[in-house]
């Protein structure tokens, strides 16, 4: 095990730009770049880890660069060299951009120029981030021109601090002083934190970078198809774990300890499990991981190198069946609508109490047998946006997106009524802000369980900006901490960041679902979700399910605690006060990340959320 290296020249000089006042044209300079180059070929010709040389970085091109270029080849002509402000003339082996996007890779993909495309940077990890890089090495995996790149960066580049009551934080640009130049978090782009744990994106780069892979062939009858991506390497040293999930749950298992694939070939693999007894309405999913069958050097036996999850049934369209909860030999008993407060339209029945704003339209008291289920306080609200990333400051979404925070929401009717024993409750919103109407519609059954519908309809003409998500959020009571999930897990995940986590059920904890990035912003989100449960220790809660797959996220933070506001203020995790509720927020859909750059670039386009008609149905039953 090991990694390949580009031994690079120290050479840099971006400060000075790229143009005629580059030192790479200058003949001043000239012995600074060959002595530099000299050195880095001399210091590391006998490592066999290094396959590259690079002249340097963002230093411009002129010909001190030509220059090194000749030297090098004389001295070593085995290894290509390359440099990125070569581009692709002939003084670069390899055409190696930095933060080249998705469409102009495969441009010079399919292009004529024959020089293999390897970005010298791209990916930029920074703060909740590596978006997309699935669809990266999708390309990487088809075109042989395009064989890679390097992630920027390794490590987030903090130091320990502490502040005046003790608490440690990771300091970062503008933490040391106030007088000295800075620029605020943007050494922190690392795949590990500074205290080298693996940040959530590690371990989707893991996933999308290992080097065995399985997928469908005949699944139904136990049949998968295996690839050995490796180049040198046959898979005789793994065995395949293999668990056959059932609506999440495991259903069989097995070993297959022989695995005999060459490098680089393709082969069938049988399993031996049966489908026979299973419904068929249930979802069946097939986990495979391949582990070491004894340690190696830096690995011990049992370590997994690769996993997949496959779909061997899917789940189709989940069916809310709401309604009355029957008893045998008893009469359903209808709620109550109590209308003699100015404030609030009451809901009563023999085990629960609900309240809904009439000025808001909003659910504002929910309690069920003695458990209040909404914090003291708090309400069911719609909910189209997030605590800025450093992604989305860097595209300027904090400011182009802003309308979102508060749109402007004007209550324009309030009405109410039974229907087969159960209450409904319509409300209709103006958004005058961003040219659009919200539905809000509740049924409540006799047991207090809450079916929700949120539609916007967006004006034929509007030209209101995208949004970060569509959904609802709540603060439950600081008690119902405990959740179980049915999703993508067990870390969180997002639309274009979920390929390492398996759908599976979790059981978690509030606590365990917030991640301290450097600098305060979105996360803890969870994404396929078919169920979500959210109780107390004694099991009391809700259950909330949906249509279609959704996402959810659980916090002892609000949005606006996570949120900077117009600019990035100079914040840490670590000195963020926790609430003393459980802030949930349950989204049709949420934007993605992007990892293209973070200064301007967006996710790609099939994770983002344009200004149109959204609809999202989902249930809440008390538990």
């Amino acid at each position: 095990y090991g990694i390949y290296v580009v031994a690079e020249a120290n050479v840099e000089s971006h400060g000075l730009g790229y143009g005629e006042r580059t030192p790479a044209k200058r003949p001043d300079y000239a012995l600074a770049h060959m002595e530099r180059n000299q050195r880095n070929v001399k210091r590391s010709f006998n490592h066999p880890s290094v396959i590259f040389w690079s002249m340097g970085n963002e230093a411009g091109f002129g010909p001190n660069f030509e220059m090194c270029y000749k030297w090098i080849k004389a001295e070593d002509p085995s290894r290509p060299v390359q440099y990125e402000q070569a581009r692709t003339n002939e003084f670069t082996d390899i055409f190696c951009p930095m933060y080249y996007g998705y469409n102009n890779c495969i441009r010079y993909s399919e292009g004529d120029i024959q020089k293999p495309l390897i970005q010298c940077e791209y990916a930029h990890a920074m703060g909740n981030s590596v978006g997309g890089i699935k669809e990266y090495w999708d390309l990487v995996r088809k075109y042989p021109k395009y064989q890679g790149g390097f992630i920027w960066d390794y490590v987030d580049q903090s130091l320990r601090k502490f502040d005046k009551n003790g608490v440690m934080f990771y300091a970062y640009g503008g933490d040391f002083n106030l007088y000295d130049a800075s620029d605020g978090n943007f050494c922190d782009n690392g795949l590990i934190s500074p205290d080298r744990l693996p940040n959530p994106h590690f371990h989707e780069v893991g996933h999308v970078y290992q080097s065995i892979w399985a997928s469908a062939d005949e699944l139904e009858k136990g049949q998968i198809k295996l690839y050995n991506e490796n180049f040198f390497r046959d898979l005789s040293a793994y065995y395949a774990e293999w668990v056959l999930l059932v609506d999440g749950q495991a259903y069989q298992s097995g070993i297959v300890d022989r695995i005999e694939l060459k490098a680089q070939q393709t082969a069938v693999l049988k399993l031996d499990y049966d489908l026979n007894g299973i419904a068929p309405d249930k979802e069946i999913l097939l986990n495979i991981a391949f582990k070491l069958k004894k340690a190696e050097q830096l690995l011990p036996a049992g370590f997994v190198v690769a996993k997949n999850q496959l779909f061997v049934r899917d789940r189709g369209e989940n069916v809310l069946n709401f309604g009355n909860l029957q008893t045998a030999n008893m009469e359903v008993q209808a709620p109550k609508i109590i209308e003699n407060d100015w404030r609030f339209l009451i809901i009563e029945a023999d085990n629960y109490r609900i309240e809904f704003n009439k000025h808001s339209g909003y659910l504002s008291k929910w309690q069920v047998r003695g458990t209040d289920l909404l914090n003291e306080g708090g309400s069911l609200t719609p909910n189209f946006w997030r605590a800025p990333t450093d992604n989305d400051f860097g595209a300027n979404l904090q400011q182009k997106l802003a309308v979102w925070k508060n749109p402007g929401l004007r209550l324009e009717s309030f009405e109410h009524a039974i229907e087969e024993d159960m209450v409904v409750i319509k409300a209709k919103y103006d958004m005058r802000s961003v040219s659009s109407k919200l539905d809000l519609t509740y049924r409540i059954n006799n047991q207090g369980s809450i079916e929700v519908s949120q539609k916007m309809t967006a004006g034929a003409d509007a030209k209101a900006p995208e949004l970060f998500r569509f959904g609802m959020q709540l603060q439950m009571p600081l008690l119902m901490d405990k959740i179980e999930y049915y999703g993508r897990g067990p870390i969180e995940n997002y639309a274009d960041r979920n390929n390492s986590t398996d759908l599976g059920i979790y059981r978690q904890s509030v606590e365990e679902q917030f991640y301290p990035y450097i600098r305060p912003q979105e996360n803890g989100t969870k994404t396929d979700i078919r169920w979500w449960k959210q109780s107390n220790a004694a099991g009391r809660g809700i259950k909330i399910s949906s249509v279609a797959p959704f996402s959810a996220s659980a916090l002892n933070y609000s949005i606006e605690s996570l949120d900077d506001g117009y600019n990035k203020g100079q914040r840490h995790s670590q000195q963020i006060p926790k609430l003393d509720y459980t802030n949930l927020c349950i989204d049709k859909v949420q934007m993605g990340l992007g990892s293209v750059n973070s200064w301007g670039a967006m996710p790609r386009d099939e994770y983002r959320l344009p200004h149109q008609d959204y609809e999202f149905q989902f249930l809440m039953e008390v538990r």
